[in-house]
């Protein structure tokens, strides 16, 4: 692959300065080779959770690919000398990656979420993409697996043939997911979030107007206020005020 990788560190966590062009070519590329390598979509919450959990801070700066999700993220980009970076988000870049993929002989597989939600997503996606493969979906319980259930989950993803395993887990037990796997499955790991339930129509998602001008996250947060209050009002108070500094001391 001809593209070198370029960052840029986003309160000290280091995300890829890319084009949508630019990741779904690294993410075909890994997929097509096999290769174990992971891809972090990085937020708001899980920037500022980086800089909080050196755990996970770790997790996200091994990353083979991080890419800016939220408009925060992508703004501080600009800001720090990528003047045309774009948001790069995990429902869309799954969609566009499916449309691409059915185009292709490849096949990707579905980790997470409910069985429910995961029936009505393979419907939806083969309703959108007849030809597209899904090689296989697991929906893991909610529990910590034991070494023999996650054993039995590595050997079925890698025997389905498939070359990208979604994900949607939740921030950050998917991105710790595909660290520990990473050299035991055979493909790219990308860690969407609520994308499976987005696609599946089982939360709605944001108006595109609003997904434009940054305001996804005070729709979601109006979806689920008793869940999502801190994590969006506390964490993107932090956000605003490390970045403001970051961008002032540089």
């Amino acid at each position: 692959m001809s593209d070198q990788r370029v960052t840029g560190r986003v309160l000290g966590v280091p995300i890829d300065a890319i084009s949508w062009e630019q990741a779904l070519e690294r993410i075909r590329h890994w997929g097509q080779g096999h290769e174990s390598c992971y891809v972090c979509i990085a937020n708001v919450h899980s920037v500022v959770t980086a800089g909080q959990d050196a755990a996970f801070g770790e997790v996200v700066a091994n990353a083979d690919m991080a890419t800016p999700d939220g408009a925060p993220v992508a703004w501080m980009l600009r800001k720090l000398g990528f003047p045309t970076q774009q948001r790069i988000n995990g429902p869309d870049l799954m969609w566009k990656y499916c449309a691409t993929a059915a185009g292709r002989d490849e096949s990707i597989f579905l980790y997470g979420s409910t069985d429910e939600t995961l029936a009505i997503l393979q419907q939806r996606l083969r309703a959108a993409f007849p030809a597209l493969k899904i090689a296989g979906a697991i929906s893991p319980p909610f529990r910590a697996l034991t070494a023999a259930e996650d054993a039995a989950d590595v050997e079925r993803i890698n025997a389905s043939g498939a070359g990208t395993v979604w994900l949607s887990l939740g921030c950050p037990k998917q991105e710790k997911w595909m660290a520990a796997h990473r050299g035991r499955i055979g493909a790219v790991m990308i860690g969407v979030g609520a994308a499976f339930d987005y696609h599946a129509g089982t939360i709605s998602r944001a108006p595109l107007w609003m997904q434009r001008n940054g305001l996804e996250w005070f729709h979601r947060l109006c979806s689920e206020p008793g869940r999502l209050w801190r994590r969006y009002l506390v964490t993107n108070s932090i956000f605003v005020a490390r970045a403001l500094m970051q961008l002032i001391f540089r």
